[in-house]
């Protein structure tokens, strides 16, 4: 996977279709007994109108995805699902698109926390990592809530609250994000270590 080229993205989709996108849907990316899920707070509208993660340009997550190690170089969105070869998966919290989580109201970020633990009770991944504080504290109900790893498990998993990695995000820099998510990553890969059974996918791998 690593050795292989970036695929090119498809064009831009329009201003229309990408208005048309709320209230779309991005389908996860997920397996079994993963290393770390990542949980988005929802997709954005330009991710609902093309239906991969984390797709608009700006967003950093797949840059600080590669200067964290869990992959070895930029993966495009359209390459999300050789994500699951590093050991690692891509869903959310509530699934439907809009164009600000700010639309998304307190009620609907709990009944997807709610869906989410039954999700990741399911698929049993060593740790959970939320993307952005503020829908953690108000989801989770935990308001003094600080990035990093988090005491109470959340569906069976360890939880790992990290910044939104969202252009927007002005409070963190890449170089900052990067350290946040390295963070993780180490921690991810002595759980691997240790994990059972033997064999287990290391991230980054």
């Amino acid at each position: 996977m690593h050795g292989s080229k970036a695929v090119r993205p498809p064009s831009r989709p329009t201003r229309e279709q990408i208005a048309a996108a709320a209230g779309r849907t991005v389908p996860d990316v997920v397996a079994p007994g993963l290393d770390v899920l990542f949980v988005g707070i929802n997709p954005g509208l330009y991710s609902g109108a093309v239906r991969h993660h984390f797709a608009r340009p700006g967003n950093r997550f797949w840059k600080v995805l590669a200067g964290a190690g869990f992959t070895e170089r930029v993966l495009s969105p359209f390459e999300e699902r050789a994500l699951l070869a590093c050991g690692c998966g891509i869903t959310n919290v509530v699934a439907r698109a809009t164009a600000t989580a700010d639309e998304l109201t307190a009620d609907e970020l709990r009944a997807g926390a709610r869906r989410l633990e039954g999700k990741v009770r399911r698929l049993r991944p060593a740790f959970v990592a939320f993307l952005g504080l503020g829908a953690y504290r108000v989801a989770l109900d935990r308001p003094g809530a600080a990035i990093g790893r988090q005491e109470e498990p959340f569906g069976g998993s360890r939880p790992w609250l990290l910044p939104n990695p969202s252009g927007l995000n002005a409070h963190y820099q890449l170089p900052a994000l990067v350290v946040a998510f390295r963070q993780l990553r180490e921690a991810a890969v002595e759980q691997a270590r240790t994990a059972e059974p033997a064999g287990r996918g290391k991230p980054g791998r």
